[in-house]
């Protein structure tokens, strides 16, 4: 284990950080993506003619070097640690943010090259992937950059209605960018991801991208601190696309029902307890309204997608024992994605440490992991929880608990 005393007390904070990234055997340019910076900031910080003195940047780097004290760095003779929920950095974020600042006279693809329907496919397949994967963000990520310059670059040799249905494919895009880079890029890249989506819905002025639209912003909205904003974002979506439920597509209504687990999930981090379970009732409504077996190709809003939202409100509103009864109907196999199933693992793992069920949480908490390391890795509250774990279990939950620690990439001190 590193720690202050492996440096001399004049060692500057760049030195320090060269030394450590090369005995673990990482490039400059390996680091700096993780920090989502590029590899001459980084050397510029190594070599002592960039100071780094943002806080945000300086956890960064402390995590990926698998630091549990930002003194190791700084020289500082007060220990400074660092927190389980740290946010990890998408390796490949250098890539999408090139792609989604890359120039606005950038060359299209040549004329024959890409359609809509074939851009359509490729993003579907993105989806696919992102459901099916255990590692979707590594998986996705990989492709995204690809996607979003075909996709930015398409609309501009098309007119009249081909040049919205690009636009609607280019929103599509989006949203599954807003999907993986949460919690894992700079904030600011994250947001203007998220505005472009709104305004690729715009100008494809389609009920579907719309509502689509609003229920990724309404994502970045609760996730950043905005509840009220998120809830109205979807309650405003959901009813302006009531209408046009009857005799429209199924995934206008299966967006209808995702806005409004949107809206239940909200309510119930914020205490709302009657507002989550009304906005439920009616997701659950529209469900078996559906055909049996439809799930929405992004949102996986359906029968089982309902279900396992009511487990999460029933945590969400500190009532474990409602949300393991629920657990109860549930069958895992029903979801097709396994981002999913994860996540509503790690609800079980959340509700079995409201009870104080020390075991009980590690075991789910293991399942959920099992299912998907890379959503337990990217979700900050899973973070947490796992951090909480290895630090509080006793006896023989110790060792396991400090394994899972390790596996998921906590800092435990």
């Amino acid at each position: 284990m590193t720690d202050r005393s492996d440096f001399p007390d004049d060692m500057p904070p760049g030195e320090r950080i060269q030394r450590l990234r090369e005995r673990r055997g990482m490039s400059r340019p390996v680091l700096a993506g993780l920090c989502g910076r590029g590899p001459d900031w980084l050397k510029g910080i190594e070599k002592g003619k960039r100071q780094l003195r943002d806080h945000g940047l300086l956890v960064r780097v402390a995590a990926a070097l698998r630091l549990s004290d930002l003194s190791v760095i700084t020289g500082e003779l007060t220990p400074r640690p660092i927190t389980p929920g740290t946010r990890l950095m998408l390796p490949s974020a250098s890539g999408v943010r090139d792609a989604v600042r890359g120039s606005l006279f950038s060359e299209a693809a040549p004329e024959g090259t890409l359609s809509v329907d074939v851009l359509r496919g490729r993003v579907a397949e993105a989806w696919r992937l992102w459901h099916t994967s255990r590692f979707q963000r590594s998986e996705v990520s990989a492709l995204l950059a690809g996607l979003i310059r075909d996709a930015q670059s398409l609309p501009r040799r098309l007119e009249g209605p081909e040049r919205r249905r690009a636009y609607a494919v280019l929103a599509d895009v989006y949203h599954l960018a807003q999907q993986v880079t949460a919690y894992a890029v700079e904030p600011e890249l994250y947001w203007i991801i998220a505005d472009r989506g709104r305004r690729a819905a715009q100008d494809a002025d389609d009920p579907l991208s719309l509502s689509g639209a609003a229920w990724a912003f309404g994502n970045g909205l609760r996730e950043t601190g905005y509840a009220e904003e998120a809830i109205q974002v979807a309650e405003e979506a959901a009813e302006a696309i009531r209408p046009q439920l009857d005799g429209g597509p199924d995934d206008l209504k299966g967006m209808y029902g995702a806005l409004h687990l949107h809206a239940a999930i909200t309510c119930a981090r914020e205490g709302r307890d009657g507002d989550a379970w009304r906005h439920w009732d009616e997701a659950d409504r529209t469900a078996t309204r559906l055909p049996d077996g439809y799930v929405h190709s992004w949102t996986v809003f359906g029968r089982a997608n309902a279900d396992f939202h009511a487990v999460s409100i029933g945590v969400d509103l500190r009532t474990p024992g409602s949300a393991m009864n629920r657990a109860e109907a549930i069958d895992l196999d029903t979801m097709p994605s396994v981002e999913r199933r994860s996540r509503v693992l790690v609800e079980l793992a959340r509700a079995h440490r409201q009870r104080r069920d020390q075991a009980g949480a590690l075991h789910w908490m293991r399942r959920a992991v099992n299912a998907s390391p890379e959503t337990v890795r990217y979700t900050p509250s899973a973070r947490v929880l796992v951090g909480d774990l290895a630090k509080d279990a006793r006896g023989p939950l110790k060792s396991d608990a400090l394994q899972l620690a390790d596996e998921v990439g906590v800092l435990t001190g």
